[in-house]
Order: structure tokens, then sequence, then C-alpha cells
């Protein structure tokens, strides 16, 4: 099969378009037709050697986490999926080496949920990673709930956008911070803009007086710093950015792979409650112009790279 590879770290130029041996479909794996994969800021921090403290790494790598496709083939043990069901997936294992930016990918089945049928693959394929990491951090770390304000730092990013569709969802007033630029369109997922930099604490505070119940940081840094005293008493404070936010009393999120969670999400865009907005799409073969894309930080949106 056609394949991203890279063999050692680096940045874009290190990877390589090129043949690559077929998956083995182990029992509890399916086999994906790979139609698109979403370009996430983690895939080339790993590609970058960040996480080698952390991760084993297992050249040469396929890079990329996020997939939506069609099931080609399923394993011994899967009752989840058959051939032909469309999915979409957060394919992260504990080492790296098997990635997305394939024609096909063997993906474990807590890894995989229903595309949802309202969305196209390149679409859908924005949902896994990013979707996740919001999900997650708003229902499990903050406990969001119905009558909460939520302030979401980066709003307009690809997490923070689906961060504002989802816990609008889940029935909380949110006010994200972002550029001037970016406010209409935080108004037109429903949240309350506010622009970043000096006067940051002052313009949060005119929009709630009493405090927010809970602080999404999507940013790290001086974000995060601010973040203790804009709370209302008993607020929740967390970070996918920065682990300094233990030290501030607040909780840390790396996402993880979970079938239900990516349900769940598929529920929600199937009900019209979150979408997510395609900035740019590259070919396979161009995936290096695609990172390079995501890594100058001023996309707004999703960057898709598609297969066949």
């Amino acid at each position: 099969m056609k394949a991203i590879t890279y063999r050692a770290y680096g940045g874009p130029d290190v990877l390589e378009y090129g043949d690559v041996p077929n998956p083995k479909l182990a029992p509890d794996t399916v086999l994906v037709r790979v139609k698109a994969a979403s370009v996430n800021p983690v895939d080339w921090k790993i590609q970058a050697g960040y996480l080698d403290g952390v991760m084993d790494t297992v050249f040469p790598v396929i890079p990329g986490w996020d997939v939506a496709g069609v099931v080609e083939e399923a394993g011994v043990s899967v009752t989840e999926f058959a051939p032909g069901d469309e999915v979409i997936g957060y394919v992260r294992e504990d080492f790296v080496s098997r990635g997305t930016f394939a024609e096909y990918v063997a993906a474990p089945v807590r890894t995989l949920a229903r595309k949802p049928a309202n969305l196209s693959f390149e679409e859908a394929a924005g949902i896994p990673l990013a979707g996740l990491t919001a999900y997650q951090a708003l229902t499990r770390a903050l406990n969001v709930g119905s009558g909460d304000t939520v302030l979401v730092h980066a709003a307009a990013g690809g997490v923070g956008s689906l961060a504002v569709q989802i816990a609008r969802a889940l029935g909380a007033r949110v006010i994200g911070t972002a550029s001037e630029r970016n406010h209409d369109y935080l108004r037109g997922l429903g949240a309350e803009p506010v622009t970043y930099g000096e006067g940051l604490t002052d313009r949060v505070d005119a929009l709630a007086p009493q405090g927010v119940n809970a602080v999404l940081d999507l940013i790290g840094g001086e974000a995060l710093k601010l973040s203790p005293g804009l709370l209302a008493e008993g607020g929740r404070l967390a970070s996918v950015a920065d682990g300094a936010v233990l030290g501030l009393g607040g909780r840390y999120v790396f996402v993880r792979p979970d079938a239900e969670d990516l349900e769940a999400l598929t529920v929600l865009a199937e009900r019209g409650q979150l979408r997510v907005d395609v900035a740019a799409t590259f070919p396979l073969e161009q995936t290096a112009d695609a990172q390079r894309l995501n890594q100058d930080g001023h996309t707004r949106g999703k960057v898709i790279v598609t297969i066949g």
C-alpha cells in the first residue's frame, strides 16, 4: 500500500511517500480503507521527538492518529463492525509506528465508532482526536452541565471550536477567547467572544461578574496563570496544553481512545450539534505540505489529508 513514513525524527522534510507492507489483521482489529485523515499538532511534535521519553518509537513510522474510512475486513473476534461499515477512529496505540496517513490501517475496535452519516469523510476525520480531547476535558475533568458558564481559551482552534459546541450541547453558556477576526465565527458556534491579551481579566469579568464555573485551557502560559482568578467559588480548571495546571489545583488532560465517547460525538454530529470546519485538504503525497500549514498555527478549522 501507499503510505507516508519517516525513518528519523525531524520536520516535514523527513516525510517520505512510497510503498509499505499492508498491515496485518489482529483478532480484535478491523482493516480500514482510509478515506481521510486529520493533521494534528501532536503528529509533528511526535515526529520531532518531543514524546520520545514517553512513548516507544518503532521506525519507520507512519504518522497520524485520526481516521475516517470504510471497514474492509474484521478480525476473528470482532462483532462491532463488518465490511462496508463507515467508521471514524482515534487510532492511538501504546507505541508510535502504525499510523493513519496510509491507504489502510489496522485499527483496534476500542479506537473506533460509527462515522456520522451527515458528514463527509473529510469532515468526519476532523472529529476523533480534537473532539475526544474536548469531550473528555469537559465531561470528565470539568463535569460541565446545564447552567454552567465555561471559559474556553483558544476557542476558535481545532479543539476549541469543538469544545464550544460540545459545551453548548451540554447546556452550558460559553465564553471563548480568540483574536478579533474570529469573533463572528465564535458567535456562529454559540459562544460569547473576548479578545486575547492585556485586559482579558476585565473583559471576562464584565461578562461573568460572579466568575465562571469552569475554565478549559488550550494554550497554557499566561492564559493559564490568569485562569484561577476568573473562577467562581468551587470553579474547576483543566488544561490540555500545560502541566503547570496541576500546581494551580486543576486537572491535566491527555486524550485517550474511547469508543463510547467517540460514539457520543457521532450522535452530537448527527443531531446537528457538532460541525467540523475543513480549512484545507491535501492528497496523501502532499502530507508534508499539510503538516507545514498546520504548524503555521493560523488556520481556522482542520487540515485534512485525503486518500483514494
